[in-house]
């Protein structure tokens, strides 16, 4: 069956999407990525997006227009991905503006921006969507929905197999081995805390909006990390907070790049890009530390040709081979659209896509909601 998975994250820098035909079994399909496309938001949609994202209040009737702009790119992507319309089936995460983890006293709660009948009839094509919500009604963190994908798609090797998105947020996935006591074990998944987000935020300050992102981290390189800082932020109780757990630019976003810059006094931004660069690297390596150590970490999302990144990230998980998730064949930004192409497939097939052991919820089950055109 060819699938259409669409992916826009919290970056918020456009649409993934790719086509990819899946067949055999549920749990471990044959699969192939046909075409893949990343479409970016036009600049002034994006700024729209981040600016919601981060509280700024609107008119309803402007919320309305933002989804129906945010659903036409996200159809465009799939036109571009897909042209002669090949695909029976369209898996959409939509547009993330606020996440909610749950807490002691009150549920958890998440806003993925899509107008899905909309997309259904631009694209001719039924829909799934909303995958988040069921998860979250079950007591679940709602996120993260990739790492039974992960174990789908990937192969078991001889010890821990870990995956790292580098998107908006740092996310893991830990895949337990093919044989030895641990290969029956759950496989594991959880936000890590800032990647992209607070990197983009700080670029955008520091250069007076003239640029979007700190490319291949040459900025960052040029400075030097406040190692004092990285070690008193990963005190902080979210970094502290054992799995399962969930995060977004609620808790990572422009009031928390205001408090880091204050607590590195007048850095040269530099040296501020290098300490929030190296901190990203230093959570990620924390977290692992904490569980069972992987032989190997594969990196994906944009964060992924971030040069000065991926080699605080080597320096810091000492022990581990780091390398890009393309080498195995799945490009830098293909991997959560991928994931959402599967998660659809396994709607479709009436396949459980929640795991207690990831999302904390209360029982496992079918995600997200078919729309027929």
């Amino acid at each position: 069956m060819r699938v259409l998975g669409l992916m826009s994250g919290t970056s918020a820098d456009g649409v993934d999407g790719v086509l990819v035909r899946l067949r055999g079994s549920a749990r471990r399909p044959r699969w192939r990525i046909l075409a893949s496309a990343h479409v970016p938001y036009p600049e002034a949609l994006r700024a729209e997006i981040i600016a919601v994202g981060q509280g700024s209040p609107r008119s309803t009737a402007a919320l309305l227009g933002l989804a129906e702009a945010i659903t036409e790119v996200q159809a465009a992507c799939a036109r571009q991905v897909d042209p002669a319309r090949t695909a029976r089936l369209v898996g959409c995460h939509g547009q993330t503006l606020w996440h909610r983890p749950p807490e002691a006293t009150r549920r958890g709660a998440s806003w993925q921006v899509l107008q899905g009948p909309l997309l259904a009839e631009l694209l001719t094509t039924p829909v799934v969507c909303d995958f988040r919500g069921a998860d979250l009604a079950r007591g679940g963190q709602g996120a993260p929905l990739v790492p039974l994908c992960d174990g789908a798609l990937l192969p078991a090797i001889d010890g821990w197999r870990a995956l790292l998105n580098l998107g908006g947020i740092a996310n893991l996935t830990l895949l337990p081995p093919r044989q030895g006591p641990d290969r029956r074990a759950a496989i594991r998944g959880w936000d890590c805390g800032p990647a992209n987000t607070l990197l983009d935020l700080a670029v955008q300050r520091f250069s007076d909006g003239r640029l979007g992102f700190d490319a291949d981290g040459a900025w960052a390189a040029r400075g030097r990390v406040d190692e004092a800082a990285v070690a008193r932020w990963l005190q902080e109780p979210y970094l502290q907070q054992r799995p399962p757990k969930s995060t977004g630019r609620e808790l990572f976003g422009a009031a928390d790049l205001e408090r880091r810059l204050h607590d590195l006094g007048a850095a040269d931004p530099a040296d501020a890009l290098a300490t929030l660069t190296a901190f990203t690297a230093a959570v990620v390596a924390a977290d692992l530390e904490r569980g069972p150590r992987p032989l190997e970490l594969l990196v994906a999302g944009g964060g992924c040709r971030n040069a000065t990144l991926m080699g605080d990230l080597r320096r810091r998980c000492r022990g581990m081979r780091v390398r890009p998730l393309a080498e195995l064949g799945i490009a830098d930004l293909d991997r959560e659209a991928l994931a959402f192409a599967l998660l659809a497939w396994w709607h479709w097939r009436g396949v459980a896509a929640a795991d207690p052991a990831v999302t904390g919820c209360r029982r496992g089950g079918r995600l997200g909601v078919l729309i027929r055109p």
